[in-house]
């Protein structure tokens, strides 16, 4: 699948018609973040239990998803992903509580955002007469 060119996307999420925007979790010295891009590299390891295969679902390089990991390991005390180097069959990630804690904090919080805005979009709508 072809790299989608940086200049022809928007930027951030659509959350809402005619609305994009960006949402990160940041920790409390500002350092590292969680934002949608490490959710779902973090759900596909998940789902597939594996960082390579993750990384290839997305799109990107194992390089890429194994920065991704070391940062979101930073974020709290206990890391989001534990890596088992494999033998035969190859190595093993696995996302700890704390990660699917923090997937669940970040897509409630995404979930919250999207309502709000969502109103928000209706709201602007109707002030313009139901033209976006």
């Amino acid at each position: 699948m072809p790299k989608k060119s940086r200049q022809n996307r928007l930027p951030g999420q659509a959350y809402a018609p005619g609305i994009h925007a960006r949402l990160w979790l940041i920790d409390e010295a500002g350092e590292h973040y969680l934002g949608v891009g490490k959710v779902r590299l973090m759900e596909a390891i998940d789902e597939l239990g594996s960082i390579s295969h993750a990384a290839r679902t997305l799109g990107m390089s194992y390089k890429r998803a194994w920065s991704l990991i070391q940062e979101v390991n930073q974020l709290e005390d206990e890391p989001y992903v534990s890596k088992e180097v494999g033998g035969a069959g190859g190595g093993h990630a696995t996302v700890t509580d704390t990660g699917r804690a923090a997937i669940a904090r970040y897509r409630e919080l995404e979930d919250d955002l999207r309502a709000f805005l969502a109103r928000r979009a209706e709201k602007r709508d109707r002030k313009r007469g139901g033209r976006s």
